[in-house]
């Protein structure tokens, strides 16, 4: 149990220290980013909960709409929502590089209960698929939508950024769970897509990190 567990979780700790080390310019309070963890983790009962009654109860009779549309609209929404309610305005979160923190955080919550649930049923013989799929492209949904969050607080185009931060993670969630249901050539498309969602997040984090230096620079703190 206990190397299952610690499968289950690495993965999560391990991407989250890499978005966290790559902001060299401060250091985020560590209290605020577990409780957005926290968040992110909870929000997986919820979820699952109404995954399950809706299946049980035969809504959708189109599996597409069912696995792609309202799955991917379900999870970002709650984590967009809770990024929103509890730490939008947070006190703590004050420059735009936290957006991507934050946002990371609160998903990679979400995917490891989700990995550890997972693994608990299948084994830990899907776990390095698991780490190279699912918990990394949640993590990466998530930089995205901090970014974004971190525009919406730190520019004047509020709502226009706000938006964006619920829209773009859900449009990537759709096209990953799209691809999941080709079936045989599933692997041959999320290669790409894959490649595609890293170097994406990954241009959002380097801009994150220049705009955090402009704004420390406009508060004569660097």
């Amino acid at each position: 149990m206990f190397i299952l567990l610690t499968v289950a979780i690495a993965p999560g700790l391990a991407l989250f220290s890499y978005f966290y080390l790559r902001n060299e310019m401060k250091t985020e309070p560590g209290k605020t980013l577990l409780q957005s963890f926290v968040y992110g983790a909870a929000i997986t009962f919820p979820i699952l909960f109404i995954q399950y009654v809706l299946t049980e109860e035969v809504v959708f009779t189109n599996p597409f709409v069912q696995h792609v549309l309202f799955t991917s609209v379900l999870e970002e929404f709650f984590k967009w929502f809770l990024l929103y309610l509890a730490i939008y305005h947070h006190v703590e979160f004050d420059d735009p590089y936290d957006g991507i923190l934050y946002g990371a955080s609160i998903s990679l919550g979400f995917a490891t209960v989700e990995n550890v649930l997972y693994l608990l049923s299948y084994g830990v013989d899907t776990a390095f698929m698991r780490a190279l799929l699912p918990v990394s492209s949640h993590a990466l949904f998530g930089v995205v939508m901090g970014y974004y969050l971190g525009k919406s607080k730190f520019t004047k185009r509020t709502k226009k950024y706000l938006w964006l931060a619920f829209l773009a993670p859900v449009l990537l969630h759709i096209v990953y769970n799209g691809i999941l249901m080709l079936e045989d050539a599933w692997l041959y498309v999320m290669i790409p897509f894959m490649l595609f969602l890293w170097t994406f997040a990954l241009r959002k984090v380097k801009m994150a990190h220049a705009h955090l230096i402009i704004h420390l620079y406009d508060q004569n703190k660097l």
